[in-house]
């Protein structure tokens, strides 16, 4: 059915294309709340964003988390978390959830994994013990956990695969994708597929036509930002964009940088989440209207103003620059907090703000000012050192 400025198609529309590039504002509808795309989702890996309560996401306006199939269903298990309600209350979130498929978890674990037709056989990184999981099983999980949004169970070759591996590896997802299709259930929860390829353009399209050929309700780009270069990264980008379903949510999975998010939005897609905001908050990299800050540096010992002056959270408005670098070096646990607070606050606000351009049909000049802010800010940070 076709609305006015836009389609729809299920529980998502595209409400308005920016007219500088191929940037889209969107409309997702789940059981727990519509989103407004682009969006980028934090990473709340056990059930909780790290350092976060869910009180702290609203505040930060979260709209939308991601939680890990992998390590839920080894610890607490997903049926201990479906008996007591699901993972919404479980974790006492009210917003959507998104759960990937484990896939990439398993994928990771190195010489600790088997992969066969059936599935993938691994050992717990918890406790050394041996587990199968298949994309009947991965389904299953996320069915019981009980997410808005749940993810094919697929195979993430690393960057550096050789093109054969990587066009068998494709075929064995699109035959997994399958699979997951026919073991999905759950009424009202949405299935997302994964497109693979890996660097290789000519099996991205093969990977995108057969995905989209057993028919979802969005479509994601996984295997990026696994050690490939930026230009790489974009280059998929931009092969994919145009041949992907004009009335589905596009969603590329673990990519985080600022840039990269600006990149991938004016390219035309809609979805994001990385651990990226929240580690580095841990590790006292914060970023701000004014580039990259290392809060541990001995420059901000006696800095009295404020993170980024730029910034409207609470940190920014309360917290002096010196004292977020004494909680870190002192190894505060209000470090951790107040560090996240602000990083993802700065995410979900660079989200709203591309949100608003595209409204306004500047999304073009948006990246263009950014990336000359990004630019001036590395010139400057040499001048001064």
């Amino acid at each position: 059915m076709i609305v006015e400025r836009g389609y729809v198609s299920g529980t998502f529309s595209v409400i308005h294309r920016d007219a500088s590039c191929g940037a889209r504002l969107g409309s997702l509808k789940t059981p727990h709340g519509e989103i407004e795309t682009p969006i980028f989702m934090p990473v709340g890996t056990n059930a909780t964003v790290k350092a976060m309560t869910p009180e702290d996401l609203h505040a930060a306006h979260a709209r939308i988390i991601l939680a890990n199939t992998y390590h839920l269903y080894l610890r607490p298990g997903h049926r201990l978390v479906e008996t007591l309600g699901g993972l919404h209350r479980f974790m006492n979130w009210s917003g959507p959830i998104l759960t990937d498929s484990g896939g990439f978890q398993v994928f990771s674990l190195g010489e600790l994994r088997k992969i066969s037709e059936e599935g993938v056989k691994f050992q717990s990184h918890l406790d050394g013990s041996y587990h199968v999981l298949t994309p009947e099983l991965s389904i299953r999980i996320q069915e019981a956990l009980g997410a808005d949004i749940i993810m094919c169970f697929d195979e993430c070759p690393a960057a550096t695969a050789d093109y054969d591996y990587v066009s068998r590896s494709l075929e064995m997802t699109t035959r997994w994708a399958k699979r997951c299709k026919e073991a999905h259930h759950r009424e009202g929860q949405q299935l997302f597929g994964i497109i693979q390829g890996g660097m290789h353009h000519d099996l991205r399209a093969r990977s995108l036509n057969e995905i989209c050929a057993i028919g979802f309700d969005g479509y994601a780009l996984g295997g990026l930002s696994v050690g490939e270069e930026k230009e790489q990264m974009y280059g998929v980008m931009e092969c994919c964009a145009p041949l992907m379903p004009q009335d589905a949510p596009r969603y590329i999975m673990g990519i985080g940088a600022p840039e990269d998010l600006v990149e991938a939005v004016w390219h035309g897609f809609d979805m994001f989440d990385c651990v990226m905001p929240t580690r580095n908050a841990r590790n006292g990299m914060l970023f701000t209207s004014q580039g990259r800050i290392n809060i541990k540096a001995k420059q901000y010992e006696e800095d009295g103003g404020p993170l980024d002056p730029a910034c409207g959270c609470h940190v920014c408005r309360t917290y002096s620059r010196a004292y977020l670098r004494h909680l870190y070096r002192a190894g505060e646990i209000l470090a951790s907090q107040l560090n996240t607070q602000h990083n993802l606050y700065y995410y979900l606000d660079l989200m709203r703000r591309m949100r608003e351009a595209i409204r306004e049909d500047r999304l073009d000049v948006f990246r263009r000012d950014f990336y000359d802010s990004q630019t001036n800010n590395q010139a400057q940070k040499k001048e001064d050192s």
